[in-house]
């Protein structure tokens, strides 16, 4: 893993520092590793902070209850149909395969619970959790024992040497085409998870929640065009009953949350029947490099 990663300043290889928690560059650029267990690979101030401690631990609680299990479930799926098994990187369908140990990384990961989900489905494989919130990563960095965690500007240049990814995750996260070509195995794939139409639209009318931009699939494809085709596509749906506590947990995971009077949102969450029947519905989209 640590072969794998960059210096964010210069892109020279890091190093375990003599005799402290840092990495550092052989240009001397160091990067403290957290007590928690990630590595602070912000070059500057990020863009925002990202979820704060408490959504944070909200977003964990709903997870861990499986109800999104059917993006895991997914992702690792589509993992499997990728990463190689055989050492000479050929798979067993004739296409070309990414070959042993490869590296998953999660590009906007929060706790890491998809990654680790995909990492269980490759016994060979390592990951990395890329975000820019801590409270997140202080969780990512234990969502496996064959992942590490990193705090890094996604927008920027990604802290990693070129082709060294096997499989990049993007679930509900921002997509920076360009890097992600950059480090992306030609024979890898980049997996974007995002919200159709029909997600949570139970609670969308309900409470007046944000919908889903029905351009939401060009704009995707906006941001990757130039750098990687589409070439799976696939829509997986799950059914959801939710307590209240849930429901207002759900509702602070997305944009609505940034858009949303609390003391409003309370009221009408309270006046819905229990439990609360929720479609979870996700499009996941298998790109290739170009």
């Amino acid at each position: 893993m640590l072969a794998r990663l960059r210096c964010p300043v210069c892109a020279e290889p890091l190093a375990p520092a003599p005799d402290t928690r840092a990495l550092r560059c052989p240009r001397r650029h160091s990067f403290d590793v957290a007590r928690q267990g990630y590595v602070n690979l912000l070059t500057g101030r990020a863009p925002h902070v990202g979820d704060t401690a408490a959504m944070v631990a909200a977003r964990t609680d709903f997870l861990a209850a499986g109800h999104y299990d059917v993006v895991s479930a997914a992702l690792a799926e589509a993992a499997t149909r990728i990463v190689a098994p055989e050492p000479t990187g050929d798979r067993s369908d004739g296409q070309p395969g990414v070959g042993p140990y490869p590296l998953v990384v999660d590009v906007g990961a929060g706790t890491g619970r998809h990654l680790a989900a995909v990492l269980a489905a490759l016994p060979g494989a390592v990951g990395l959790a890329l975000d820019v919130s801590k409270p997140a990563l202080r969780r990512a960095a234990r969502a496996h024992p064959r992942a590490a965690a990193a705090l890094a500007d996604t927008w920027q240049r990604l802290p990693l040497a070129d082709a060294s990814a096997a499989v990049l995750l993007n679930v509900f996260a921002p997509r920076n085409g360009a890097e992600f070509h950059r480090v992306l195995d030609p024979a890898g794939a980049l997996l974007v998870v995002t919200p159709t139409g029909a997600h949570l639209a139970e609670l969308v009318d309900a409470l007046d929640l944000l919908r889903v931009d029905p351009a939401k699939a060009d704009r995707v494809a906006d941001s990757l065009a130039g750098h990687f085709d589409p070439v799976r596509d696939e829509v997986h749906t799950a059914r959801l009953a939710l307590t209240g506590d849930e429901v207002t947990t759900l509702v602070g995971m997305g944009p609505s949350a940034w858009h949303t009077e609390p003391a409003r949102l309370a009221a009408r969450i309270a006046g819905l029947p229990r439990p609360v029947a929720v479609t979870a519905e996700v499009r996941l989209t298998v790109w290739r490099p170009r």
